[in-house]
């Protein structure tokens, strides 16, 4: 994956560039629509084609794990072949999901083990078999496992979830460096600042996050129910400090004016 930064605004940090993959060009910045489990609801793929003019969509490890399930993807040669979709996609790794699961899961420090949505069964997510699971999904872009914490979150908690989703970076891209690519193409491991709205966890997770060194970066744990002053005051911190020279996923942020003013902001 290849990211060339193409034009800067002197008024704003925002930017635009052009994002490299197997599947094609992303002209960012760009609104990924949810395709959680292989489609995007109410949309026909014609039209998200056509119409929306979608160079990349997004997909969800959690719910794709569940159903149609990693042995149906990995027959079908992986999701792209799966649903018939020739451009880029990304794969969100779950860890949100699993946190709204609420008293359905349960964090380790191995990791989350949760009760399906779906009939109740219980299943475990490891930064290790997530990462294995995004290669048998065979997105372009997959995501490192991290724990989202909630809002309002005491600060003890999420310095200590913040903690928790570094170490379990670590366990990703060593996952990820051990195994290849299921398919014919090269996968790309984002990383996630978290820090809930604390300044000081914010630039510790930022600055962390960009010592990985990975090819992209992304800013988690925001539109959770915090204020959007705060949205954009997190969004405006972190991006001060990430790589000017790799993009920058903002999870979870979908209304029109957020997506605007972040991109001022510099995502």
């Amino acid at each position: 994956m290849k990211f060339q930064l193409t034009t800067t605004d002197s008024k704003s940090s925002a930017r635009a560039g052009i994002l490299e993959t197997a599947h094609g060009e992303i002209q960012t910045p760009i609104f990924m629509p949810v395709g959680t489990a292989g489609s995007v609801k109410a949309v026909h793929q014609r039209e998200l084609e056509d119409d929306v003019r979608a160079e990349i969509i997004l997909g969800n490890t959690y719910h794709l794990y569940l159903r149609p399930g990693i042995g149906l993807l990995e027959k079908a040669g992986g999701l792209h072949k799966f649903i018939g979709w020739k451009m880029p996609i990304l794969t969100d790794s779950g860890g949100y999901q699993v946190y709204s699961l609420g008293a359905n899961r349960k964090i380790s420090e191995e990791g989350v083990v949760f009760k399906s949505h779906i009939d109740g069964s219980k299943h475990t997510f490891t930064p290790e078999n997530v990462m294995d699971i995004q290669r048998s999904i065979g997105a372009d872009i997959i995501m490192a496992f991290d724990e989202c914490t909630p809002y309002p979150c005491e600060y003890r908690y999420a310095k200590d979830s913040m903690a928790l989703t570094h170490r379990w970076l670590k366990r990703c891209i060593d996952q990820a460096s051990k195994t290849d690519p299921k398919y014919d193409y090269e996968q790309a491991l984002f990383p996630i600042v978290q820090g809930s709205v604390y300044k000081d966890l914010r630039e510790e997770s930022a600055a962390f996050i960009a010592d990985q060194q990975q090819p992209g970066n992304a800013i988690g744990g925001l539109s959770v129910g915090e204020p959007p002053e705060e949205m954009y005051e997190m969004t405006n911190l972190v991006c001060s400090i990430l790589p000017r020279d790799k993009p920058r996923y903002l999870m979870g942020v979908g209304t029109p004016e957020n997506i605007l003013e972040c991109i001022a902001l510099g995502v």
